[in-house]
């Protein structure tokens, strides 16, 4: 009866959603961490990726150990296309992206990655959006539209086009959607910390190449200084935090409610920037900001309460 409740209470919807909203909230105050390393410590994108998923892979490694190999190398190739997609080419497209347009552009377009995974699954999976997911993801996406333009608005400034970026941006929301998607056959035959494990590793063997063409010094030495701790609590939160648990959780909930209700809460990861930006920052918060995140919470529930 006990073992009947508690397998009762991991597979539950509310579970699922529990995962999803610690992930997003995880990963909305990972944009502070990594700033923190990449302004004060000096480290490059590349490098602040490769020593996050290295922890983390370890972690994994460490609860996994007896399990190396999966069952086809079809599902293999499958593990590495999750990976690649979840990992390098999304970090690298975003980075590059910020390069050459604005961060609220590519904030605001990788956003609607919720919108090319309910497209992917409609021509891969055969299903239909239903009108109040249509209606709740869009309603979400303004939310997310007002919380990144918030200061642009108050300020009377607009958004501006960089074409080059913005496609880049576009690329890497669609990088996304393809791990979404890519994952969802394997989700229900592996053991969740063994897959996330796999993803970290191919994550992490097609970036080391791009650590060790890089032109910029290490910065080993400022994580071992324990006169700045710091930047070494950062990388921490970053990797067990931000990428073991979150990522397990992430996937847990992919199998519970399914890609497009998982993904959906990735429009609250702005807002949660937003405000762990004022409190850890000191960034301001504009009256726009607040309607914003009004308008994504409203989207979620329409989302999920009026599938009709």
């Amino acid at each position: 009866m006990i073992l009947e409740k508690k397998n009762s209470w991991k597979n539950s919807k509310i579970t699922g959603h529990i995962g999803a909203l610690i992930t997003v909230i995880c990963w909305g105050c990972s944009f502070i961490a990594s700033k923190v390393l990449m302004e004060g410590a000096g480290m490059t994108p590349v490098e602040v990726y490769v020593y996050r998923f290295f922890l983390a892979y370890l972690l994994m490694l460490a609860f996994t150990f007896k399990e190396i190999r999966s069952k086809s190398w079809k599902d293999e190739f499958q593990m590495a296309l999750c990976g690649i997609c979840s990992g390098t080419l999304y970090f690298l497209l975003e980075n590059y992206a910020l390069i050459y347009t604005s961060t609220g552009n590519v904030s605001l377009i990788s956003a609607i990655s919720p919108i090319f995974i309910a497209i992917l699954l409609s021509v891969i999976y055969k299903t239909r959006m239903k009108r109040g997911e249509i209606l709740g993801s869009f309603i979400a996406f303004a939310g997310v539209a007002l919380v990144i333009m918030s200061e642009s608005i108050s300020k009377g400034l607009g958004m501006e086009i960089h074409p080059t970026g913005d496609i880049l941006a576009l690329l890497c929301a669609l990088s996304w959607a393809v791990y979404s998607i890519a994952i969802k056959r394997l989700i229900p035959l592996y053991n969740t910390l063994f897959l996330t494990r796999k993803l970290f590793f191919y994550g992490l063997i097609t970036s080391l190449p791009l650590l060790l063409i890089q032109r910029e010094p290490l910065h080993l030495g400022v994580l071992l200084d324990f006169s700045q701790p710091v930047f070494l609590l950062n990388l921490l939160f970053l990797a067990f935090m931000c990428s073991s648990m979150a990522y397990l959780l992430w996937n847990e909930s992919m199998k519970i409610i399914g890609p497009l209700a998982t993904n959906n809460y990735l429009y609250i990861q702005p807002p949660v920037t937003m405000f762990a930006g004022c409190l850890l920052l000191g960034e301001i918060i504009y009256p726009l900001g607040y309607v914003g995140c009004g308008l994504v919470l409203c989207g979620l529930v329409i989302a999920d309460k009026m599938k009709k």
